[in-house]
């Protein structure tokens, strides 16, 4: 017989955009249940960001040191491979969530292991591991916090190969001596680059598109494309994948739509995400399976009436990343609280970071974007390393700082920033374009010097303030 319990919100998922709908509502007041399936704390802490970020972090380091005279000739050998897997498992806790549920307990949410159906309105059953059933009822609202899942393409042969995913690469127990990757996005740029530092002697990375990192403006990723081959990392563009197969030797041998064929020891497949939305019982109140979940301005889900049923994070479709997964978690919950909230933010001011070296940060809307959407546009542009403070920090400090302004009402609509270690310029044009800011009013945000954020005076006077 299953168990019957009623609380004011269930959140399906515990990922960081579960957690932070859940304890919005219960430090609200709410009863609040997290049901999850996994690991609580989700993809991003146990297979993507957090570990890509730990094993892409040596390299990062050394690569800095020989960009300085003077520290460049005391970076001698390899980097130690054994130590920076054993830092990826200290960041994942061994795969280990216990160090991640106290969180739950003090927002006093409830957390019930298991997996998450809807079975109809403000309904959910729980199975838990044992089989059992617990059916929840929600009074207030029920929120689909699912995620996605790596995507993996209708290749002939490819899923007979076992293929690395973003799961199988970030958590990998050696460094391949040949790796092949499919797709030139965030993930398969972020890994190739990562892995040729750890040691692999030979990186492949194939994309089918005619240049990598394509939701970006061109020059970032003709810039990282340069940055890999100068490394030694192989880039092929404008290529499709026909075919794959394991060799007698264990190898991976791929062939290309040329009919010439690229060969490693294993192969990363890294071309998109899918909502994680099967098996949940979508069709009992109206959706469909497997698809992206759309949601309104308030993260309600359409075409489901009552204004009961939220869907935060990927697997909404909005933008697949997980700062903005948290941001609607917090929208959704001032929601639920009866708060007037609405997000403005995953159309128009999705800040992004591709963590590769050089690193491409970007905000808003590229140009061909804007244009798409009829805005008076004037870009502005300058080199990265022009300023004093890429000078002190190194040699070949290079990239490029670009801004997309509406000229109508003199705001900034996007952002761009190539180079290394750029990151932490980001924020202040996300500020910028959220604020709505005008031009006239950024040029009295004077930038410290010597710093890298010079490039803003630049920018500015190219402007012509």
């Amino acid at each position: 017989m299953a168990e019957t319990d009623t609380y004011d919100v269930v959140v399906i998922g515990a990922g960081p955009a579960g957690e932070n709908a859940a304890g919005r509502c219960a430090r609200g007041g709410l009863r609040t249940a997290v049901v999850e399936s996994e690991l609580v704390g989700g993809e991003c802490s146990y297979w993507g960001c957090i570990p890509s970020k730990v094993l892409i972090r040596p390299g990062d380091v050394l690569a800095a040191a020989r960009r300085v005279p003077g520290a460049a000739a005391a970076v001698t050998g390899a980097i130690d491979v054994a130590a920076a897997l054993a830092r990826r498992n200290d960041a994942t806790s061994g795969w280990d969530d216990s160090g991640m549920v106290p969180w739950l307990n003090e927002h006093h949410v409830d957390l019930l292991r298991g997996s998450g159906q809807l079975t109809g309105p403000r309904r959910v059953a729980v199975t838990g591991p044992d089989g059992s059933v617990r059916s929840l009822t929600a009074t207030r609202a029920v929120v689909i916090a699912t995620g996605s899942r790596a995507a993996i393409p209708p290749i002939p042969g490819l899923d007979a190969v076992e293929p690395w995913d973003n799961r199988g690469i970030t958590a990998a127990d050696h460094v391949p001596r040949r790796l092949l990757v499919l797709g030139g996005g965030a993930i398969g740029a972020e890994m190739a680059q990562a892995f040729r530092r750890l040691g692999s002697a030979q990186v492949t990375v194939v994309e089918a598109a005619p240049r990598l990192l394509t939701r970006e403006e061109p020059f970032a990723g003709e810039q990282v494309a340069a940055a890999f081959e100068s490394e030694g990392i192989k880039v092929i563009v404008g290529m499709g994948m026909t075919s794959v197969e394991r060799t007698a030797d264990g190898a991976v041998s791929a062939t290309l739509a040329d009919g010439s064929t690229v060969d490693g020891d294993e192969i990363l497949v890294a071309v998109g995400r899918r909502p994680a939305t099967t098996d949940l019982g979508m069709e009992t109140v109206g959706l469909e399976a497997g698809k992206s979940i759309t949601v309104d301005d308030r993260l309600r889900v359409t075409g489901v009436d009552g204004d009961w049923l939220y869907a935060v994070g990927d697997c909404n479709g909005r933008s697949l990343l997980t700062h903005v997964g948290k941001y609607q978690a917090r929208i959704a919950g001032d929601v639920i609280l009866g708060k007037d909230a609405r997000d403005r933010v995953s159309s128009d001011i999705v800040p992004r970071v591709t963590f590769t070296d050089p690193q491409v940060c970007a905000v808003g809307l590229t140009e061909s974007q804007a244009r798409e959407r009829d805005i008076d546009v004037r870009t502005l542009s300058v080199g990265t390393g022009s300023v004093s403070g890429a000078y002190v920090s190194g040699v070949g400090i290079d990239g490029t700082s670009f801004l997309v302004v509406d000229e109508r009402r003199r705001v900034l609509v996007g952002a761009t920033f190539t180079g290394p270690d750029v990151a932490d310029l980001l924020h202040s044009a996300t500020v910028a374009i959220a604020g709505q800011v005008t031009l006239d009013d950024l040029w009295h945000a004077v930038p410290s010097f010597p710093t890298v954020s010079e490039v803003w005076l630049r920018l500015l006077e190219q402007y012509g303030l």
